[in-house]
């Protein structure tokens, strides 16, 4: 078992959605428990896709890209180095600027004891 992975390491095809693209990396396989897991995601949409909602928490932290984030009601304009938070339960979407070519942030869900 290794605690370490990079993104061109990931085994497997990432995740294609209309949208965006997503690398689950971080899970159990690297020591991860209660729920833990983190990857990066590119979102390329310049709309707002149907909302992911989840029962756990999920974080993000920007890493390239301008755009916005909607949790809630709430929207945010998004730079780099911003992280934001989407409570357990409410919806909560990504869309880049018509200047940015994407948006692309690191995610990690969270279980709640």
């Amino acid at each position: 078992m290794t605690h370490f992975i990079s993104k061109r390491s990931v085994q497997g095809e990432p995740h294609l959605e209309l949208g965006h693209t997503t690398f689950p990396m971080l899970d159990e396989r690297h020591g991860c428990v209660a729920g833990f897991k983190s990857g990066i995601s590119v979102y390329t949409t310049l709309e707002y896709m149907p909302p992911g909602i989840h029962e756990d928490q999920e974080g993000f932290v920007v890493l390239e890209g301008t755009g916005w984030a909607k949790v809630g009601d709430e929207e945010c304009r998004l730079e780099p180095e911003m992280c934001f938070v989407a409570p357990a339960g409410v919806p909560h979407c990504i869309k880049r600027d018509p200047d940015s070519e994407h948006v692309k942030v690191c995610w990690f869900h969270g279980a709640i004891a």
